[in-house]
């Protein structure tokens, strides 16, 4: 697996990009949502596959080129689709920079680019195999985010130039000081309220605001990031619940185990990742989390 931070024209935008090569098995496994979007490329097929409902086992598919939404709950995903894979990670808010809706609207697991950037997203999957490296085709997905961020029209060149104009737009979501405050805060724990009083907003404003720009509710993506400080220590059977509790701010040990099953669809028992480097993928099977024959890890 091979990951890198993005061009500094991009940073505000995206997290990190990812790139993975190697013979996976098939199977399946259940996804836990993070508060970020991602865009992925699948190598090996062109279609991106997930599953949701009750059981994670109604299936769904996009194109191989597809953005990964932003979501409240987990979704089944195949592991063989993600064998050969290219990928980003955008920070918070840093999709809405790429999407002509809103983010919020986009509800939906996953959207083919297709369907969202007409023939650039069509194409991409086939300019990026057409790159001969992992370098190289990584940096073909920064160069198609390049082009929509400056709004050219033709190939734009990875210049000090182009990096200027890309990184001056303070209309976009990643460049708004207060929504960027707001992630912050939220991410490290903060209370709502205690956001909007800071920014001097009205609840329902920034209610909207940022839902349009992140893809969730302040208090959905609040209890999102709370998940994921959470899962690096709730793996293991000598956890101590009613300390993880009171360390991570929940009411007693029966609110997290209600917040954890409400955002992961297992108790917290039954959560088993797929190893401590991957908290954000469990195996799925019919009755618990336990790993089943041939399974394989997807990218995050």
């Amino acid at each position: 697996m091979l990951t890198r931070r993005p061009i500094p024209a991009l940073a505000a935008f995206v997290d990190h990009l990812w790139y993975v090569d190697e013979p996976l098995p098939p199977g399946r496994d259940r996804t836990l949502p993070t508060g970020a979007a991602q865009l992925v490329v699948n190598l090996a097929a062109d279609s991106l596959r997930w599953y949701d409902g009750e059981r994670l086992d109604k299936p769904h598919s996009a194109a191989g080129a597809g953005l990964c939404a932003v979501l409240a709950r987990p979704i089944g995903v195949d592991t063989a689709d993600q064998a050969a894979t290219v990928g980003l990670v955008f920070r918070p808010g840093g999709a809405a920079a790429f999407v002509d809706p809103p983010v919020a609207v986009l509800t939906d697991p996953v959207t083919g680019l297709d369907e969202l950037w007409g023939r650039s997203g069509a194409t991409l999957r086939e300019r990026v195999l057409s790159a001969p490296t992992p370098q190289a085709r990584l940096a073909v997905l920064e160069q198609v985010l390049l082009e929509r961020l400056v709004g050219a029209t033709g190939p734009v060149r990875v210049t000090g130039q182009a990096r200027a104009i890309g990184s001056a737009r303070p209309a976009d979501p990643a460049h708004d000081s207060a929504l960027s405050y707001a992630v912050r805060a939220l991410d490290r724990g903060a209370a709502v309220a205690s956001v909007v009083d800071r920014l001097g907003f009205s609840a329902s404003t920034f209610q909207r605001r940022f839902r349009a720009a992140v893809g969730l509710s302040p208090k959905q993506f609040a209890r999102v990031r709370r998940l994921q400080r959470v899962l690096p220590d709730a793996t293991g059977d000598d956890v101590e619940w009613a300390l993880l509790a009171a360390a991570h701010g929940y009411a007693d040990q029966a609110h997290l185990i209600h917040e954890f099953r409400a955002l992961t669809g297992v108790t917290p028992g039954r959560y088993r990742p797929r190893s401590v480097d991957a908290h954000n993928h469990v195996p799925l099977t019919d009755s618990s989390n336990h790993q089943l024959p041939g399974r394989a890890i997807m990218v995050t």
